[in-house]
């Protein structure tokens, strides 16, 4: 003999045995809007003992507001979901949904073809969006709908706030202490041209370099410890009496790393190399470089979102030099 499987508890059933209206449960169970602390309680109890699940897809019918978080992720190719940066990005903001019942999707958006962020953000049951590796064309494609609900990590708008690092800063800081060790013969190895809050660091190593009346020297790069790798061995090719490379990233300085010792160059007596975000495995190989709390970042870009909160159209997260042994 086989029994019905049990119907799953509704909000009407968790009213009816607290006795109390259905808004009120409604009220109590989203957390706002007035209830007595008596029916909220009896609320609790009944919720408890019925074992209600509140169902984030019927709520977003109801309401209107989504089923989850989108994050859009700018780059060249698929290869940028790869970047441990959208990992921590995803995680910290699995983290922040997970008390508001909403799920997280994370999609490329083709640098060439940024018109695809429509076609993801078309999709109602997007409640909100968080943009990575923003550029100004993503930055007016965020519908209507989703402004108050969306933030950028890096650029921002009158309309989309952002969050980010100070990675100037950091990178000035890096910049000085070389040149207060006494090199000066310094390159760096910077981000992608097209991604605007990289150019952040690229202007600060510049402006240090011209006040000292030094000339700057650079590769462009693109983040990873390949390009990092290649770009070393460039470096010298074209600079042989370089005396440090300054890492657009840690990814970045642990590929210089790699060739200069290949190469038998010594690190730090031949030339210095520092990163910046401080990874776990910057600690392990004792690398100079610049926090960077991805975590935090990301968690308040995506609190703002989940809350609504007003913000101001920019907020900036500083970022301090951490010395080891590579510099």
């Amino acid at each position: 003999m086989t029994t019905a499987a049990r119907r799953p508890a509704t909000l009407d059933d968790v009213a009816r045995a607290a006795g109390v209206s259905r808004s009120t449960a409604s009220r109590v169970l989203a957390g706002n809007g007035f209830a007595s602390p008596t029916a909220r309680e009896r609320v609790r109890t009944a919720v408890n003992l019925l074992g209600y699940v509140p169902n984030p897809a019927a709520r977003a019918l109801v309401h209107g507001s989504g089923v989850r978080l989108l994050i859009a992720v700018a780059g060249t190719g698929p290869a940028v979901l790869d970047d441990p940066y959208v990992d921590q990005a995803v995680a910290a903001v699995a983290r922040a949904c997970t008390p508001h019942g909403l799920g997280v999707a994370v999609q490329w958006v083709p640098l060439g073809a940024p018109e695809r962020l429509t076609q993801l953000t078309d999709d109602r049951g997007v409640a909100g969006l968080v943009l990575l590796n923003t550029t100004p064309a993503l930055l007016d494609l965020v519908p209507r709908r989703l402004r108050g609900r969306s933030v950028s990590i890096g650029i921002g708008s009158a309309t989309v706030p952002s969050v980010d690092i100070d990675n100037g800063g950091g990178t000035a800081a890096i910049v000085r202490h070389l040149y207060d060790a006494g090199r000066r013969r310094i390159a760096m190895v910077t981000g992608p041209r097209w991604l605007a809050c990289a150019n952040r660091s690229v202007r600060a190593y510049r402006r240090l370099l011209y006040d000292a009346g030094l000339p700057a020297r650079e590769v462009v790069g693109d983040f990873s410890a390949a390009r990092g790798y290649a770009a070393a061995r460039e470096v010298l090719r074209r600079w042989p009496d370089t005396d440090a490379i300054v890492g657009i990233s840690d990814a970045t300085a642990l590929g210089v790393i790699g060739r200069l010792r290949a190469d038998g160059i010594r690190v730090p007596e031949d030339v210095a190399v520092t990163g910046f975000d401080d990874i776990p495995l910057a600690a392990t190989v004792a690398l100079t470089t610049a926090s960077h709390p991805v975590r935090q970042i990301i968690t308040a870009a995506a609190t703002m979102v989940l809350e609504q909160r007003a913000a101001p159209e920019t907020t900036v997260f500083p970022s301090a030099l951490v010395l080891r042994a590579s510099a």
